[in-house]
């Protein structure tokens, strides 16, 4: 994040209109506001604030490096986040003012990695839990904004704590609980000390995943990693009782939560939820959902919860049925492409991993889901017709598939050696061109029924990255990370041009007039190239750190737009060169970058699964 700061006058800020993505491995991630018309969540290095009804979103920016923990205090006035940072670096705790969404202040004390935070009930105190290279609990004073107290978290002879849970009336104790510790602590404020208490849990040694509170402080569940649902009185510090004594929750009890009325929510790593009562802790209801549970937050008194899951997923679940809505998908692997079809800025698709997804631009919904299980999506097109949706796998294959229902047309078998990297499609839809791996090209002729080799072009020595067509079909242009890109004839099946350069080749656009074309990649240069010899027009910088690797170019050819690992976008004057609008949102490399036709948006995608809708700032 540190060009935020080096941002040119001059430079304006490009306008973040919404985000798909969430991430779904935080523990308790997700979170119903007190106000109960707001869920908030982490992405990335960003935390969503997002409305339920309307899906207006607002971000709040600050963290430096991924969240790693999310609270929000009782009456809903601040939020703490947590990060994970470098080895022996400090990790920032930024308390934020939910109403003004804005930072209030950053608390650094711990190193690596803050584990998990929470409030006191009457806003009076954070707790904040640190990494395993940290293993310290500090309790900080919010009113002050400043440590009042730390101590170890966890004994020597047992392994780390990595759940802090405060109690619901009293602002002087909270809990602590990890491998083989629970720990009850009571705050001594005229003293600045805190006291622990250990648990007895007689011979059970086990892992603690996740940690809460009855209404009333007067038992406190714990989840643990094989399985079972330890339950314990604060005050004794005593257990009470466990189970189930049969059928335990496969892989672990990830996520557990008191309810009001009574019972236990309890989510598992195999994505079984779960009402139950102790002693027995038998399932009354149950729902499978899709990915390990992480996160269950009620909504108001519990009569409707959220649940969010590693395979990002947010459920909505009414308790009286037990019956689960879907109400946000993302991408939970690094996203691969993105790509409109032809004409239409209504809805674009994108590929990562497994799956292919299109989505509905404006309300960012999934409107349909590919999946090819165990296989690598690279690279993805839409046939100019609209017909098929052309995808490249690493298993060597190119498939076809339809884009309303989503059935297989066809798979062409063993397209390339080392899996295919690169795809294009003409205008005419009648052939297309992929790249791979090992570096070939090769053109397909695309029939009725039939899908045949044309040409294979053996230049490249290393995996092709990028490829664009000519809007006359006669001529494309092939990048590779080999050091050069290629300019094939169509027509006669050769190569008509090769440019060097001394990086490996990322990206590659056409300008819309087509006699120059413009390239990046890992050297951070972005080259104008003459079609017809060959030769360099012009270098930019186009990134201070780390490689471009997506670039867009507007029909007009007046602006185009550039991401990769510096994680900005950039918006830039073609002819003269220059940057005039940045925008900052993503916390992952981007992997690809397109402007929609019309420039109405500008869509880019990341390695942390993100998925971020820009305001073209040129609307034709």
């Amino acid at each position: 994040m540190e060009n935020q700061t080096s941002l040119k006058a001059g430079v304006a800020e490009l306008e973040l209109e919404a985000v798909i993505g969430f991430n779904g491995h935080v523990p308790t991630g997700l979170k119903c506001h007190p106000d109960q018309e707001h869920l908030i969540y982490p992405l990335g290095c960003t935390i969503l604030i997002q409305a339920i009804n309307t899906q207006e979103q607002n971000f709040l920016h600050g963290h430096s490096n991924n969240v790693s923990c999310v609270t929000i205090s009782k009456s809903g006035v601040y939020i703490a986040s947590g990060q994970v940072t470098f080895m022996g670096f400090k990790a920032d705790i930024i308390l934020w003012d939910y109403k003004k969404r804005e930072l209030i202040a950053r608390l650094s004390l711990h190193k690596g990695k803050i584990e998990a935070l929470a409030f006191s009930p009457n806003d009076l105190y954070l707790v904040s839990l640190g990494g395993p290279d940290d293993g310290s609990v500090v309790v900080w004073s919010i009113a002050k904004r400043e440590a009042i107290c730390g101590s170890p978290a966890a004994g020597l002879n047992v392994g780390n704590a990595t759940t802090v849970l405060f109690s619901k009336c009293r602002d002087e104790m909270f809990v602590t609980a990890g491998n083989g510790t629970i720990r009850v602590w009571e705050l001594d404020l005229p003293n600045r000390k805190i006291w622990p208490t250990e648990c007895q849990t007689g011979q059970m040694k086990r892992i603690v995943m996740s940690i809460t509170m009855a209404d009333d402080d007067s038992f406190f569940y714990l989840g643990t990693t094989t399985g079972d649902i330890l339950k314990m009185n604060p005050r004794t510090k005593l257990l009470a009782d466990t189970g189930p004594a049969k059928d335990k929750f496969s892989l672990g009890v990830s996520a557990i939560k008191c309810l009001k009325m009574g019972g236990l929510l309890v989510g598992s790593g195999a994505g079984l939820l779960v009402f139950c009562r102790s002693p027995s802790y038998k399932p009354i209801k149950k729902i499978q959902l899709q990915g390990g549970i992480t996160s269950i937050t009620p909504r108001g008194e519990g009569h409707h919860f959220f649940v969010g899951t590693e395979e990002s997923h947010i459920y909505r679940v009414n308790f009286t049925d037990f019956k689960e809505t879907l109400i946000t998908t993302c991408h939970f692997e690094a996203v691969q492409d993105i790509v409109f079809p032809f004409g239409t800025a209504e809805l674009f698709a994108t590929c990562a991993k497994k799956d292919i997804r299109v989505w509905h631009t404006l309300s960012n919904r999934e409107l349909l889901r590919i999946t090819v299980p165990n296989m690598t999506c690279h690279s993805i097109d839409f046939m100019r017709d609209g017909k098929s949706i052309i995808s490249a796998w690493d298993d060597g294959r190119i498939r076809a598939f339809a884009p309303e229902t989503g059935r297989l047309i066809y798979v062409i078998n063993n397209a390339h050696r080392i899996g295919v990297t690169a795809i294009a499609t003409t205008s005419d839809c009648k052939r297309v061109i992929s790249g791979g791996g090992e570096g070939e090209v090769r053109v397909w002729q695309i029939g009725c029924q039939t899908q045949k080799l044309e040409e294979a072009l053996k230049e490249h020595k290393s995996s092709v990255s990028c490829i664009r067509v000519k809007k006359n079909n006669e001529e494309c242009v092939t990048a590779s990370t080999d050091g050069t890109c290629i300019i094939w004839d169509l027509v006669r099946l050769r190569r008509n041009q090769m440019i060097l350069a001394n990086t490996l080749f990322q990206c590659v656009c056409y300008h819309p007039e087509e006699f120059q074309i413009i390239t990046s990649g890992t050297d951070r240069k972005i080259a104008y190239w003459e079609v017809f010899d060959g030769s360099v027009i012009r270098e930019l910088e186009g990134s201070l750190s780390g490689s471009v690797n997506g670039m867009d170019i507007t029909q007009e050819g007046v602006h185009f737009v550039t991401g990769g690992n510096d994680h900005l976008v950039k918006v830039w004057d073609y002819n003269e060169g220059e940057v005039t609008h940045v925008g900052v949102g993503h916390s992952g490399n981007i992997t690809g970058i397109r402007i929609s036709p019309g420039n109405q948006y500008i869509i880019s995608v990341s390695a942390d699964g993100a998925i971020l809708r820009w305001k073209c700032p040129f609307s034709s």
